[in-house]
């Protein structure tokens, strides 16, 4: 595969809200973002992925964008947002921004004159479409909840929202919006913008008749999901939309794709794909449950191994996926991954290890680099998330008591994610001078940044060792991925191997001794990280143990 320019970095992602407040709102800010680049930089950071910071309502966090030209005034200005592209690319560091373009906020300029004029131009912007005997037009159930179908006031139509109400769908078939969108995404590449990570893109294509599905639940209705695995022809709407945009910019571009058919990859990430990546969710996904979180089943190990296997070697052969632990719609990795025994920092170290190593690009999440794990949930009232409101409701439905159906949102929250970074141990972790908007997780005087930038043995310095590693190596970058001890019940193990170099990783997920199990093959090569501070015995490997061996 030809090389770009974007293969051997390291990118972070950042959720502006939670990540530094510097007026004292409780929100973070642009200013915030400045002023911790040289942080990231010293983390060995290359691209920042900004989720959104436009100006919206903020019924979903931002994910729903009522001016796609504008900042939201709780972030800053549009002169900051100049001041941090300006300060990234003194420090050789790239900024992409969230790409929100399968619904915007229902506050937007397109759908209030929709609204106005329900058999106008603008309402071919959106799916206004009939109800039927009474009824909405199809009995879809939104990513949150309830009917996909809101009714349009004053009329027998109703309008198409895969996520909230508050964030219709637009309609791709209307050339005259793609339009509007391809000239707002060249205005912030024109900007100096790197590239985007891109919302939910697969929704996009609809299956425009429509259809009812068997209903999958007792609320009557189906996963509006059903309708977009029926739907054909995405792939022409996503060629449109990169040469229209990406391409002629060489922008690094990465999707957040569900829903894929597996024959597609090749499509999507290949030479010429639709995408330079998307994100490997194969690991993420193992944690679905088959009604909502409240059944959502623990991580298998052996499963957990496997996906990252068949995910690495079917990848290998077309391009390069985008490897997450975490992301700000996740609960945090180390509660989520590791046994309770394990969420410590070896554990923790043991986990980045795996993931920072392997083929693909690594995506660090705020506060991953740390440690950050999952907050402890008192009471439904402390969540901000929609969707968190929406599963609580949904465990309470299926007969889990109060107590239940909050543990089972504290195991998955994407609020988990979304309590403010922990800077320091003095008040609000030093996120904030004043009410932070969401709660800050009470182990923040344990875990910060700064009680583990200057300490050589923290969290923060493995994954600065793993990043630099990356940049070291090229074996990274382009070196063939092979799993090792495929058998062996204990052991996650790979080897990525180039002309030049071999590496070789190897971990102990449980919490035993035992025996070093590729002694042989690892003989005469040299240790270049390791979890534990003293590696005078390389015969056994401790608990949680991870070595990474060069040669």
């Amino acid at each position: 595969m030809e090389r770009k320019w974007w293969h051997d970095k390291v990118a972070y992602q950042i959720y502006p809200k939670s990540f530094l407040d510097t007026n004292g709102d409780g929100i973070g800010d642009l200013r915030g973002i400045i002023s911790k680049l040289d942080y990231l930089k010293s983390l060995g950071i290359d691209i920042i992925w900004l989720s959104p910071i436009y100006k919206s309502p903020f019924v979903d966090q931002g994910y729903d964008i009522s001016d796609y030209y504008a900042i939201a005034e709780e972030f800053g200005t549009m002169e900051e947002f100049d001041e941090l592209l300006a300060e990234a690319k003194k420090r050789d560091m790239h900024i992409i921004m969230d790409l929100v373009i399968n619904h915007c906020s229902d506050k937007h300029e397109w759908f209030q004159k929709a609204l106005k004029d329900p058999d106008g131009e603008y309402a071919d912007y959106f799916y206004f479409r009939k109800g039927k005997n009474g009824n909405p037009p199809s009995n879809y159930r939104s990513y949150f909840g309830g009917s996909c179908w809101e009714k349009v006031p004053g009329t027998d139509k109703y309008y198409l929202h895969m996520f909230a109400k508050e964030q219709p769908d637009l309609n791709w078939e209307c050339e005259e919006m793609r339009q509007e969108l391809y000239d707002m995404i060249n205005w912030w590449l024109d900007k100096g913008l790197s590239g985007f990570r891109i919302d939910a893109i697969i929704n996009i294509k609809k299956n425009l008749d429509f259809p009812d599905f068997e209903p999958d639940a007792e609320d009557g209705l189906a996963a509006c999901y059903k309708m977009v695995e029926s739907a054909e022809g995405v792939g022409e709407l996503l060629e449109e939309l990169k040469n229209n945009t990406f391409k002629k910019y060489d922008a690094f571009t990465v999707g957040e794709v569900f829903n894929m058919k597996p024959e597609e990859l090749p499509e999507f990430i290949g030479e010429n794909g639709h995408f330079s990546t998307i994100f490997d969710f194969c690991a993420q996904c193992l944690s679905d449950g088959e009604h909502g979180w409240y059944d959502a089943p623990k991580i298998d190990f052996d499963k957990w191994r496997k996906a990252i296997l068949g995910s690495q070697l079917e990848t290998e052969k077309y391009g390069f996926k985008a490897n997450i632990i975490e992301n700000h719609d996740e609960p945090r990795g180390a509660s989520r991954f590791l046994p309770k025994h394990a969420q410590n920092p070896a554990g923790i170290k043991m986990l980045g290890t795996v993931s920072v190593l392997l083929r693909g690009i690594p995506f660090i999440y705020q506060g991953q680099e740390i440690g950050m794990q999952n907050a402890k949930w008192n009471s439904i009232d402390e969540y901000d998330d929609i969707s968190t409101k929406d599963q609580y409701k949904a465990a309470l439905a299926a007969g889990l008591s109060k107590e239940q159906a909050l543990a089972a949102c504290g195991r998955m929250s994407r609020d988990n994610a979304r309590t403010p970074m922990q800077w320091d141990d003095s008040a609000n972790a030093g996120f904030t001078t004043g009410t932070p908007w969401i709660k800050v997780n009470d182990n923040y005087d344990k875990i910060n940044a700064k009680s583990q930038v200057d300490d050589p043995d923290s969290i923060f310095s493995c994954y600065k060792k793993l990043v630099q590693l990356r940049k070291d190596y090229p074996v990274f970058v382009d070196g063939k991925f092979t799993l090792l001890l495929e058998d062996d019940d204990n052991i996650f193990a790979y080897s990525r191997k180039n002309e030049e170099k071999t590496m070789i990783v190897v971990c102990n997920f449980f919490d035993k001794e035992i025996p070093m199990p590729l002694a042989k093959e690892c003989e005469g090569m040299e240790v270049l990280i390791s979890n534990y501070k003293d590696t005078s015995d390389m015969s056994v490997l401790r608990p949680y143990e991870a070595r990474m061996y060069i040669r």
